[in-house]
């Protein structure tokens, strides 16, 4: 999974949607149609799985056939067992069948995935994910049976012979959904679109510093890439994922002709996942339940405005403006206008940030809040942008602002877009216009009784183009902290 730095916020679909989307996944559909199948005579093993001659009635069930329809089955079952819609109680050995070791009984979840509610229904997929990642970090039986000495799996096991290490593989398998969740709800990332699935195991591999990768590592995730095939396989009936397999002609042997013409350029033979909207949730569900700071986009809706300023600090613009949409739609203008800008005060390093996300808010709000504004006017800290929204509003007899102000304000508005986008060429533009727009405007701005004013004169010294200019921004960023004694 990430590292413990913040996620960029998710989108996410409302528990209901979600919740059919979980009804109609083809293994936790499968389940409750067994759960429901199953009675007193079902047989268990041991271990509560179908018993082998169990196991074409539970196909046929199913509505099942071919190769795989037994399997299927059987994997539908280990997940009713897993998430409760089937209990099974212990064999008292009476009834004189020496196969069965438990008594089948449908689970109390059971009556939840039509009952319940659309939390209740999600409790039970994220259980049987649980089910379906614990099996995909496990190897193919065939593999299994070869370490054990053969099919009658005589011998011990030995992990050394499998090359299987199972917390490695969990982790591994961990790590390559964390870098899709991480891909999927970046603002920069593919979004929505899928991903190919050798970009996935060299996220995984290919170590970030390395220029041209070498044979070893190339070697190394195409391997990777042949066990996420085969993961990713697994996941897709659970909802998780929509994947497009590797295409089988490029596991051919090499002295094979292909049965048809292949384009060696197209990437999506390689492989292709996307994170559903469930498998977002299911992830996000995951990387909070591991420790991991995972916000979704509506969280803060219900919070006050400070709540809300300072969440979105660290919110990519798109995602911050989503958040702040939804946190007004639920207030009246008035209130709401009141509540930002008392929320938008402070002279801490996060200031000037929450105030260019209350300017953000108030542009949402409409006309009925121009009284909130029309209060700030005096106040040194809101009244420039409180001028801004009134003009912008339309609003008459909006005063005129003092040179202070307009200085302030302006370094105050710097001071926010360096914290949210560091030096971007925005920002640039933005402080080659001032420079060019305002001659005397570093004889001016290092006297600006501002926190950030020695910093933003010197970001402007370094994002301004021209050397002269930039010296000067430098020369006035020393007498800012000299004046400051900072």
């Amino acid at each position: 999974m990430p590292d413990s730095s913040p996620l960029p916020p998710v989108r996410l679909h409302s528990e209901a949607e979600l919740a059919r989307d979980a009804l109609s996944t083809p293994l936790l559909s499968r389940a409750a149609l067994l759960a429901r199948w199953a009675g007193p005579d079902t047989r268990v093993d041991a271990g509560g799985g179908l018993v082998e001659e169990q196991l074409p009635a539970a196909a046929e069930a199913l509505g099942l056939t071919g190769d795989d329809a037994m399997a299927h089955a059987s994997e539908a079952w280990r997940v009713a067992v897993d998430t409760g819609l089937v209990e099974i109680s212990d064999g008292d050995g009476d009834d004189g069948d020496d196969d069965s070791d438990g008594t089948v009984t449908q689970g109390e979840d059971l009556a939840l995935l039509a009952g319940g509610s659309p939390h209740d229904v999600l409790g039970i997929w994220l259980a049987a994910l649980d089910t379906v990642l614990a099996d995909a970090a496990v190897p193919d039986l065939d593999g299994v049976l070869d370490a054990v000495g053969g099919e009658d799996g005589a011998g011990d096991l030995d992990l050394s012979g499998l090359d299987w290490d199972p917390e490695a593989e969990a982790e591994f398998l961990d790590g390559v959904l964390g870098n899709l969740y991480l891909l999927t709800v970046t603002e920069e990332g593919p979004g929505d679109a899928p991903v190919p699935l050798p970009a996935l195991a060299a996220s995984m591999i290919v170590p970030s510093d390395m220029g041209e990768p070498t044979n070893d590592v190339l070697e190394q995730v195409s391997d990777a890439m042949m066990r996420l095939d085969d993961q990713f396989r697994l996941l897709e009936p659970v909802g998780l994922v929509e994947y497009q397999p590797v295409d089988e002609a490029l596991m051919a042997d090499a002295d094979e002709e292909p049965a048809a013409p292949v384009d060696d350029t197209d990437v999506s033979r390689y492989g292709m996942v996307r994170l559903t909207p469930l498998g977002r949730y299911g992830l996000r569900a995951r990387l909070l339940e591991a420790g991991h700071e995972a916000p979704a986009v509506g969280e803060l809706a219900d919070k006050g405005a400070d709540a809300l300023l300072d969440g979105t600090a660290t919110f990519p613009q798109a995602a911050a403006q989503a958040e702040i949409d939804q946190w007004v739609r639920r207030r009246a203008p008035l209130d709401a206008a009141r509540d930002l800008l008392t929320a938008a005060r402070g002279q801490d390093t996060a200031a000037p940030l929450r105030r260019l996300h209350c300017q953000q808010a108030l542009s949402l709000v409409g006309a009925e809040a121009e009284p909130a504004l029309r209060e700030v006017l005096d106040d040194p800290e809101l009244g420039g942008l409180a001028r801004v929204w009134l003009t912008e509003n339309g609003c008459a007899d909006v005063p005129a602002p003092s040179e202070d102000l307009i200085f302030w304000l302006t370094i105050d508005t710097i001071a926010a877009q360096l914290a949210a986008e560091g030096n971007s060429e925005e920002l640039r533009a933005l402080v080659e216009g001032l420079a060019a727009q305002h001659g005397g405007f570093f004889t001016a701005a290092w006297r600006v009784e501002h926190p950030a004013t020695a910093d933003v004169l010197e970001a402007m010294g370094r994002l301004h183009p021209d050397k002269r200019i930039a010296k000067e921004a430098r020369k006035a960023a020393f007498k800012a902290r000299s004046q400051h004694g900072s």
